[in-house]
């Protein structure tokens, strides 16, 4: 640790700051899976209704 570190504990007013400090939010899963999935799913229902239709 570096000399210049700072304990947020060492007064009220360091901790109230620190426990304030809003996280970093995290970044939204990315959709992309999802929707290739469910493209996917919606031609495998096509073509078995076809076959089912054609047969």
């Amino acid at each position: 640790m570096s000399e210049n570190y700072t304990d947020p504990s060492g007064n009220t007013e360091q901790f109230r700051a620190f426990a304030h400090t809003p996280e970093a939010a995290a970044p939204a899963p990315s959709r992309l899976p999802l929707i290739i999935a469910a493209a996917v799913v919606v031609v495998v229902l096509l073509v078995l209704a076809a076959w089912l239709a054609l047969s």
